[in-house]
C-alpha cells in the first residue's frame, strides 16, 4: 500500500462566512467528446454538485479540511488535487492547464453543472494520470473555476473500481492501491454501499426518524439535505440560519442551517451535526426532490479517525476517533 501525506489538511486558515462549501463533479452520459463547437444542447454533460470556496475551509469542529491527494499528470507536478468521491471525472484549473503548456480547447466543450446552475468549460487532453497504484491515460480533463481554494484540481472516481483508498486522518496519510477484497479490521464499521453502478457513495441512513438517501462526498465541505428531508422532519415553516452558497457558476441560492436529531451511518450515530437544506438545483438534476436525501461532506467525515472507500467490495470501513467520541459514536 503506498501511502502519501494529506496535502492541507489541519492548516490554520481563513474560514468562510456563510455556509460550508462542497464540490462535486458527475458526468451523467458518455458521448465522445467533439472536435468542432457545438449547441448547448449536444453538449456532455459534467454535474458540479458543489460549490467552490475561495480558502479550504477547516471544518467546523476539528479543523480538518478537505483531502488532497498528490497527482502527477503527464509526469509533471505533483499536483494537489481534491479527492472528490462524488465526482466521476477528474477535472483542472486553468493555471495547471498553463504548466502542462496545454491551451484549453474551447471546440471540446463540456457542460458544468453546479448546485446552483451550469456553464460551458473547455477541455484538455493529457497522456497520464498518476496517484498511488491509480494510472489513467489518456485523459480528457475539464477546467475547474480556479478558486479551489489552493487545491489545483478535483481527482475524480474514474478508475477505482477495483481500488481500495485508504484516509487516515489522525496520521494525515492518504493512499490509492488496488483491493485485495481485504474485510474491515477490528474496531472498524462497515458500510455496504447501494446501487455501485451509479459510481456515487450511496446509502440509507436514519436522521431522527427519517429515512434518508446518503450521498458520501469527500469534496464537499457541508453537509446539505434537501426539502424533502427538511419537510420530512417537519422543519418546513421553522425558520433556521440564513446562508447564501455561490456555486462555481456563480449563481447564488440560499440555504437555512439547522441543528440536526442524531444521524445513523450503519452502526454509527453523529450527534450534535448541523445540516444546511435547500431547493438546491442539483438535487432536482439528480431526480431527488420526492425523496429525502442528504449529501454528507467534511464536517462529518472529517470526525473519523480512518475512512476506508473499497470499490471492489462497495463498502465504506469507518473507524471512529476516540478524541470526539462524544460526536461520533457507535450506534446502540
Amino acid at each position: 500500500m503506498r501511502s502519501t501525506p494529506l496535502a492541507g489538511v489541519g492548516k490554520p486558515i481563513a474560514a468562510l462566512s456563510g455556509a460550508a462549501l462542497m464540490l462535486l463533479l458527475f458526468p451523467l452520459r458518455s458521448v465522445g467528446i467533439p472536435t468542432a463547437p457545438q449547441t448547448t444542447e449536444e453538449l456532455e454533460e459534467i454535474v458540479i454538485q458543489a460549490l467552490e470556496p475561495r480558502y479550504v475551509a477547516p471544518t467546523r469542529r476539528d479543523r480538518i479540511g478537505r483531502i488532497w491527494a498528490p497527482v502527477l499528470i503527464n509526469g509533471k507536478g505533483p499536483f494537489r488535487m481534491v479527492l472528490d468521491t462524488g465526482a466521476n471525472r477528474s477535472g483542472v484549473t486553468s493555471d495547471v492547464a498553463e504548466a502542462l503548456g496545454l491551451p484549453p480547447d474551447a471546440s471540446r466543450q463540456v457542460m458544468l453543472r453546479g448546485v446552483t446552475g451550469s456553464a460551458t468549460v473547455p477541455t484538455i487532453q493529457v497522456d497520464s494520470l498518476t496517484v498511488g497504484d491509480l494510472l489513467l491515460t489518456p485523459v480528457t480533463l475539464p477546467i475547474v473555476n480556479d478558486a479551489l481554494g489552493g487545491a489545483q484540481g478535483i481527482l475524480g472516481t474514474e478508475g477505482l473500481r477495483d481500488k481500495r483508498i485508504y484516509i487516515d486522518f489522525h496520521n494525515d496519510l492518504i493512499s490509492i492501491s488496488r483491493s485485495k477484497n481485504e474485510p474491515a479490521h477490528l474496531g472498524f464499521v462497515t458500510i455496504q454501499l447501494e446501487h455501485p453502478e451509479t459510481g456515487l457513495l450511496t446509502f440509507h441512513a436514519m436522521v431522527g426518524t427519517v429515512r434518508v438517501l446518503a450521498i458520501i462526498d469527500t469534496g464537499g465541505q457541508a453537509t446539505i439535505g434537501n426539502e424533502a428531508m427538511r419537510a420530512a422532519l417537519e422543519r418546513r415553516s421553522a425558520v433556521g440560519d440564513h446562508e447564501e452558497i455561490e456555486g462555481v457558476t456563480t449563481a447564488v441560492q440560499s440555504v437555512e442551517g439547522f441543528r440536526s436529531p442524531r444521524i445513523l451511518l450503519g452502526d454509527l450515530e453523529v450527534q450534535g451535526e448541523r445540516i444546511s437544506y435547500g431547493d438546491m438545483h442539483i438535487f432536482e438534476h439528480w431526480h431527488l426532490t420526492q425523496e429525502p436525501a442528504l449529501l454528507i461532506g467534511m464536517d462529518t467525515l472529517g470526525l473519523l479517525d480512518t475512512f476506508i472507500i473499497d470499490y471492489h467490495r462497495h463498502e465504506l470501513q469507518l473507524r471512529v476517533r476516540e478524541t470526539v467520541s462524544n460526536s461520533f459514536v457507535r450506534g446502540s
